[in-house]
């Protein structure tokens, strides 16, 4: 499988047109330089019990993943597709589109069309004949790569009956005789002599962080297999499913539609019906009343084993299509540790560091909402919005935008690894909150906004941020006290974003790419620390030089433009500064980054040497006691996950690769339990639980949180999914105590290259590089 070389994927319509005659019954949905995901949409005319597709292409590829179907070739042009156990059975009337698949061959080769579709022996393409026609782009969607459904729990079955062999007959939603119907709660989606399949589909009026769903039947069944939800059973009537822990958070407004069940029961029985469904002690059943219409879009949910793609929600004008967490657990692909997991809750953390308006139907945290709504310029600029920074509430652009760089750039280059994990709208939308608050932000041309808060006065308050009465001044970057740093590296950022969103909201890249361009001119003419200019920032981010920022804000401008003269910039201030040696990839430095990007933009050995040093370095360097690479104290794990990710980009160009992936992979491993602990929290085994972080530390309101809170020594009362902690010392020693910010603070920047890392390791994990 191929690298996304220069990070060019292109996101299309839900029907991509490309000319061929197969246009009507296949449906391409992403394509990318050496590969796109399709999925056959073939109409039914007679019913059958089971099927095979032949695909041919154009030429022989490189490899076909196919869900939902078993795939056998002789010639990797021609493939033939079988039906599952559970999906053989196609009704006349209906259309077959489960059935999909990711098509990958050599970024240097032609684009290889599908020619012919038969399904059973009959060809389904159109008879009209391919044109010439560059691919039609329609309105932008977003698309994931489909993931498998894993079953949850061990379900505790007894004596289950497959599915007969005879052709399953097609049934209406669950209804049951008796008043106060399930049918609004219960879809059935098939069914068979002795069992039927069933998705549990309820309105959610009140946001929770737990559940728990007691589903009773008509009659005693033989068994019942679950996912999404841990079972138990003392009668094999009455069942209770439980929330496992990456879905116990529910929000109001939604619709709640990821658990479902096969049920078993004698064949020469009457199909059981659905009586009772008890949503944590209500009974959601009606009278025969239709499912409330919400902003999420449900799912047919398919068997166990096979593969669901996620579910969408709308979310603020402009940003892309949001996904929550699919109807599956994904699979961990053989990895030691579950990546996609991972991920996903690492954009949870995000999500808890939003600041300002939070959308209603995109807020997965329920113990957040609202604040700093008075975040306000010194001419009364809207700044509301962006991240807080750690475990406090001031907004540092600073590290801010470095964060955003960095979390873009793999958005940008492993979209794979996001997509496979079911989150590259989350992690698009990330990047948007933050990208929305740089162009608030640069009020004019030569004017940026660099922090918002002031940092003794938020540190002397523990507590909420939605509690939170303190004045909250804003400071800023002009030609008379310049930032070249903080221009420099939001720049930088914006840059990046544009290349995330040039084919999802061509508008919004645009912009992007405006105000970056703009950020750079002022950086480069107008030059000095930011840290000078805004004092208070030094105390907490104060930078050592602003030549990195610059050649890196030059080398992304080249990058997102193809203009030579911000290369040619690039260039001179690496040679200007001194850029060809670091010992840290960070928010203060940027050299690592600069030498790695030059070398993947230009190909010249100078920049390959360069970078090849910094990871050679790293391979190198003695490590702790049981095994990390340690720079400094503090952000101890920031440090060897910064160091992870720069040299993952580094073996992507072919140096080193093994090395270089190992070394990286020791490192994200140590974070995610190879010690014998986790440094993540909510992830793993005995993961840390009394991070310094204010509003997870607080109870649900209305308790109090305040120092008293801080100085319990009692665990956070709100799980902090996905944030990595400062980690230990040289000696691998380490405090999990909430007031010890040097090991236990969490903070935007921690997470930027540890997720960003991860995401190109589930890339390469995926495309079976290495794993």
């Amino acid at each position: 499988m191929k690298l996304f070389i220069l990070g060019l994927i292109t996101i299309l319509s839900s029907h991509q047109v490309f000319g061929g005659p197969c246009d009507n019954a296949v449906s391409i949905s992403t394509s990318w330089p050496g590969g796109y995901t399709a999925t056959l949409i073939i109409p039914i005319t007679t019913t059958v019990s089971s099927w095979s597709v032949d695909v041919t292409f154009t030429a022989a590829i490189s490899t076909l993943e196919v869900w939902n179907a078993v795939s056998t070739t002789a010639d990797k042009k021609t493939f033939r597709l079988n039906n599952m156990s559970y999906n053989g059975a196609q009704n006349a009337g209906t259309n077959f589109n489960t059935a999909g698949f990711n098509v990958w061959y050599p970024s240097s080769n032609a684009f290889p069309a599908i020619t012919s579709v038969l399904f059973n022996g009959v060809n389904v393409c159109s008879v009209t004949a391919p044109n010439t026609a560059a691919p039609t782009t329609a309105a932008p969607v977003t698309t994931v790569v489909p993931t498998t459904v894993t079953v949850s729990a061990a379900p505790t079955t007894v004596n289950t009956v497959p599915p007969s062999t005879a052709a399953p007959t097609t049934v209406a939603p669950v209804t049951t005789s008796a008043p106060g119907s399930c049918s609004s709660v219960a879809s059935v989606s098939s069914a068979w002599p002795g069992g039927l399949t069933a998705t549990l589909i309820i309105p959610v009026s009140i946001s929770v962080t737990s559940w728990n769903i007691d589903v009773t039947f008509s009659a005693i069944i033989s068994g019942l297999q679950v996912w999404n939800a841990q079972m138990s059973s003392t009668n094999n009537i009455q069942f209770r499913l439980t929330n496992m822990n990456y879905n116990g958070v529910q929000n109001a407004g939604t619709i709640f539609n990821s658990v479902g069940f096969n049920v078993a029961y004698p064949a020469a029985n009457p199909s059981p019906t659905i009586v009772s469904v008890v949503f944590n002690g209500i009974n959601v059943c009606s009278a025969g009343a239709a499912p409330t219409t919400a902003s999420v879009v449900t799912t047919t949910q398919p068997p166990a084993g096979s593969t669901a793609a996620p579910v969408s929600v709308t979310t603020p004008a402009g940003a892309a299509t949001s996904t929550v967490p699919s109807n599956s657990s994904v699979t961990p692909l053989n990895t030691k540790y579950n990546y996609a997991e991972v991920i996903t809750k690492s954009l949870l953390f995000y999500y808890v560091q939003r600041s300002g308006r939070l959308p209603t139907n995109d807020n997965p945290i329920p113990y957040r909402s609202d604040s700093a709504l008075g975040d306000v310029g010194q001419n009364g600029e809207d700044l509301t919005g962006g991240y807080y920074d750690a475990g406090d509430f001031v907004k540092f652009g600073f590290p801010m935008a470095f964060m955003t760089t960095v979390i873009a750039s793999s958005v940008l280059d492993y979209p794979l690894g996001y997509s496979s994990a079911g989150q590259l709208t989350n992690a698009r939308n990330m990047v948007k909150w933050a990208s929305d608050y740089f162009i608030k932000a640069h009020v004019a041309p030569n004017k940026l906004y660099g922090q918002v808060g002031d940092g003794y006065a938020d540190h002397s308050y523990w507590g909420r941020p939605e509690d939170m009465t303190m004045a909250r001044p804003a400071s800023s970057i002009s030609t008379s006290s310049p930032g070249s740093d903080l221009a420099g590296e939001t720049a930088a950022a914006l840059a990046v974003t544009s290349m995330v969103f040039a084919q999802v909201n061509a508008t919004y890249a645009a912009s992007c790419l405006s105000h970056a361009k703009d950020l750079y001119t002022f950086a480069k003419q107008y030059q000095g620390l930011y840290s000078s200019s805004i004092s208070q920032a030094g105390d907490f981010y104060r930078s050592s030089g602003y030549g990195d920022e610059l050649a890196w804000a030059a080398v992304w401008l080249y990058r997102a433009t193809q203009d030579v003269a911000y290369l040619n910039d690039a260039k001179a201030y690496y040679d200007q500064y001194g850029l060809g040696g670091a010992g840290e990839f960070s928010w203060d430095s940027k050299a690592a980054g600069v030498q790695v990007m030059l070398a993947k933009v230009t190909n010249d050995p100078t920049y390959i040497n360069a970078i090849k040093s910094f990871c050679d370095s790293k391979v190198n360097q003695p490590k702790t006691p049981k095994g990390l690479v340690f720079i400094s104290q503090w952000g101890s794990l920031r440090h060897a996950s910064n160091v992870a990710y720069i040299c993952l980009q580094a073996a992507d160009l072919g140096i080193n690769s093994l090395a270089y992936r190992k070394l990286a992979q020791q490192q994200i491993h140590y974070a995610l339990g190879d010690t014998g602990r986790s440094f993540v929290c909510g992830f793993g085994t005995n993961p840390p639980v009394r991070s310094h972080h204010r509003s997870s530390s607080c109870p649900n309101k209305p308790a109090t949180c305040d120092w008293n809170t801080y100085n319990s020594p009692a665990p956070n009362a709100q799980i902090l999914y996905g944030a990595l902690v400062g980690g230990p010392d040289s000696n691998d020693n380490y405090d999990d105590n909430r007031q010890n910010y040097v090991t236990n603070e969490v903070a935007t920047d921690y997470n930027a290259g540890f997720q960003s890392a991860v995401a190109a390791l589930q890339t390469l994990a995926v495309s079976g590089q290495f794993v």
